[in-house]
């Protein structure tokens, strides 16, 4: 049980008397009724069996922040550091602000922000290993960093940067609400450390002494719809018409006089020059996703194609299915998708964690695409094994092996473009993710049977036309999809507006390079669907579109990736700023601890550190630290 001090101050005591029985949203402020509690299987904390006596134990509790009062003297910050043991280059509570005007009538709000233990916790959702719990105790949304295997999805889906995943030890951890000091009355340490006032906590909309307001937005601060935050504000100074971030987010408040709120508005700071973004984009931790997205939708795209092609009798597929080249092709599709696996496990914090993303698959996204990826690389597998042999009972196995292919990959499909429907990613949250992924199905997944074709048949051209023009639909169908996209994110708002203006700008050249090789490649394949491919001036053509189709569609799939902008909180100069972190990595600045800034390196094997280590250290601590790693501890 946490220990009071002696002289611990009264404001540091939780001071609610009395309660709501629900909250502005309607969800009841008794996590569970008084007979329940009895029979509850209390929460465990710091492993101590005991129960506190804190009467308001099963409430709904969150946090009060007056905007008024905040000096940014991150006291808050250190505080939860210290009393969490956390790192310094991440923070369960981090201190941004934004600013307006200019001298004599400068203004400033900071915002202090951790997790809001929210009613609808999308964290919890979209987690695949079920690192998240929100407990009946307080209504604290708690992780377990020793479950998580460090996918970052939780990242990705809240839209308050609440969870931090550490680059260096390749998990996720977050604010736990304090929740030991919550058990003997005393305030979270944040609250507790406070200088002005700005933060309180106690049950939820109950006003705290001397607050005026208890409202669910501010400026700077996301959509409370998305989660039904538990956090109440207060600001009633005069701010500017437009109060703008100093990070590196191309993004400003405005106030809307009719709705009485300030909106999140695009922030052209940087400018319009179009530049490539090329260092950018090779560097990008997403390029993983990047790989094994492209190179499972060319398998599955494949797959589907092959299997179709057959069912409706195909002459032309059916003659690749009948030559010697049909056997190779499906094992150099294994192999395909076994690399997609492959990167896309090794850039988990914990690779050897992978068997827990199948944890969630009531609620995540993520845990129900493995699974159905998982039955579709099975069903592949099995087709292509089956597939050497030449008798009834192979083809009968055969046949099971394809239908758990298509199980797998109707769910994996469908479920890896829905799991970046992320409303705190705009530019994500749009159907064109769809038309991008299935239509890059049908472009890649016909080039590669294509180049199958020409090499095992002696007669390809009527393969060549019909993959040609199913190639040209999907690049079609993905040309629709970019179009419809831009024209919403340059008509849209706040983050939307944003990622087209990156697009445009940081990325412009490369953006209008995919777009010149997606023009080229349609009418090259339209015209191929007529004419054909013959002779060596074909194969030249053959060889151009091959390059062209893969370098529009990894530059496509990149800057999906790299310039999304997700509804995070402001940061600062240099504290939470996106800029800053990738110029302190390529600067050598992140070497600095007190910057706050770290290399990634949990999924790094550094051989010297490694051979100095084992030197330094006894054998005897070394064979321990090898069984404890063995054992997973």
């Amino acid at each position: 049980m946490f220990k009071v001090r002696i002289d611990e101050p009264d404001y540091a005591f939780l001071q609610d008397k009395t309660s709501q029985t629900v909250n502005r949203y309607g969800t009841p402020i008794e996590t569970v009724d008084k007979e329940s509690a009895l029979r509850h299987k209390s929460l465990t904390i710091n492993d101590d069996p005991e129960i506190g006596d804190n009467p308001n134990r099963y409430k709904q509790h969150g946090f009060y922040f007056t905007a008024d009062n905040c000096i940014a003297c991150h006291a808050c910050e250190a505080a939860c550091s210290e009393k969490n043991d956390v790192p310094s280059h991440i923070s369960f509570r981090s201190v941004g602000f934004i600013e307006g005007g200019t001298y004599p009538d400068y203004n400033r709000q900071n915002i202090s922000m951790a997790c809001n233990h929210c009613n609808d916790p999308v964290c919890l959702k979209g987690c695949p290993t079920r690192a998240y719990t929100k407990f009946a105790e307080y209504g604290a949304v708690l992780q377990d960093p020793d479950i998580c295997f460090g996918c970052g999805y939780c990242t990705w889906v809240c839209p308050y940067n609440a969870p931090q995943l550490d680059p260096v030890k390749g998990e996720v951890s977050k604010c736990n609400m304090c929740v030991d000091r919550l058990e003997v009355g005393l305030k979270p340490a944040c609250v507790s450390a406070c200088l002005g006032k700005a933060l309180d906590f106690g049950v939820i909309e109950n006003t705290p002494e001397n607050r005026d307001q208890t409202k669910t937005n501010l400026a700077g601060f996301p959509d409370p719809s998305i989660t039904q935050p538990n956090i109440r504000f207060q600001q009633t100074k005069a701010l500017s018409r437009d109060m703008v971030r100093v990070d590196s987010t191309a993004i400003k408040y405005h106030r809307n006089d009719d709705k009485g709120a300030y909106e999140s508005v695009l922030d052209t700071k940087r400018g319009v020059k179009k530049s490539w973004g090329i260092r950018t984009l090779l560097a990008s931790h997403e390029n993983a996703h990047a790989l094994f997205t492209l190179s499972s939708q060319i398998v599955m795209g494949a797959f589907i194609l092959l299997v179709i092609g057959g069912l409706f009798g195909s002459s032309s597929i059916n003659a690749l299915k009948a030559s010697s080249g049909f056997a190779p092709l499906l094992w150099i599709m294994v192999a395909l998708m076994g690399f997609g696996l492959f990167k896309l496990n090794m850039h988990l914090g914990k690779p050897h964690r992978f068997y827990r993303g199948y944890n969630n698959l009531r609620h995540s996204p993520v845990s129900r695409e493995i699974a159905g990826i998982t039955a579709f690389f099975t069903g592949l597998m099995g087709y292509a094994f089956f597939a050497l042999f030449d008798n009834a009972l192979a083809s009968l196995l055969a046949g099971i092996f394809v239908l758990l292919g298509l199980i797998g990959f109707v769910a994996g499909s469908y479920y890896m473009y829905k799991l970046y429907r992320i409303k705190a990613r705009p530019f994500w949250d749009h159907w064109q993710t769809a038309t991008s992924f299935y239509g890059t199905m049908l472009s890649l997944g016909s080039l590669i049977i294509a180049i199958a074709g020409i090499i095992a048949l002696d007669h390809p051209q009527l393969l060549i036309k019909n993959l040609a023009f199913i190639a040209a639909l999907g690049l079609v169908i993905e040309t629709v999809g970019y179009y419809f996209h831009a024209q919403d994110l340059k008509n849209g708002s706040g983050e939307a507006a944003a990622a087209h203006y990156e697009q445009t700008t940081t990325f412009g050249l490369t953006y209008r390079l995919r777009n010149s090789l997606l023009a080229f490649n349609i009418a090259l394949l339209a015209t191929i669907s007529f004419t054909g491919l013959s002779g060596t001036v074909g194969m030249m053509v053959g060889s151009l579109l091959v390059l062209s189709l893969l370098a529009q569609a990894y530059f496509g799939r990149i800057i999906f990736y790299a310039l999304v902008i997700p509804t995070t909180m402001p940061g600062a100069f240099f504290w939470k700023n996106q800029g800053f972190v990738d110029h302190a990595r390529e600067s050598g600045l992140a070497n600095m601890q007190q910057l706050g800034v770290a290399y990634e390196r949990h999924h790094k094997f550094d051989t010297e550190a490694l051979l100095k280590t084992v030197k330094e250290t006894p054998l005897s601590e070394v064979i321990a630290q090898a069984k404890a790693i063995a054992m997973g501890r």
